[in-house]
């Protein structure tokens, strides 16, 4: 049985572990990942392939789009189209949805 003495050293541990592990898990998304490709994803919009995707229009950056969950300023941030995966703030997919 455990004290509530090892429970308060052991709880210190547990935080910092779970903290390790969640910035592990957001690792930058490949270009080249299956997905990616599949939505078009590039990490910088100007370079997205406006022939393969004429939805694209100059100014639409992962930045100011609804499904983009980083903070202003940021350079990456989570999507969840891509869970797991934080997306550049300049790149575009053709998920995109205007923020509003």
């Amino acid at each position: 049985m455990t004290s509530r003495r090892s429970f308060i050293q052991i709880l210190p541990v547990a935080g910092i572990a779970a903290f390790a592990s969640r910035l592990a898990f957001a690792a930058e998304l490949d270009p080249k990942d299956a997905q990616a490709t599949a939505l078009g994803y590039v990490t910088d919009a100007s370079n997205a392939d406006k022939a393969k995707f004429p939805k694209y229009a100059a100014g639409q950056t992962c930045a100011n789009c609804q499904l983009y969950q980083g903070k202003p300023g940021d350079a990456t941030g989570p999507c969840p189209l891509f869970a797991g995966k934080t997306v550049a703030a300049k790149g575009w997919c053709s998920a995109y949805a205007k923020k509003a």
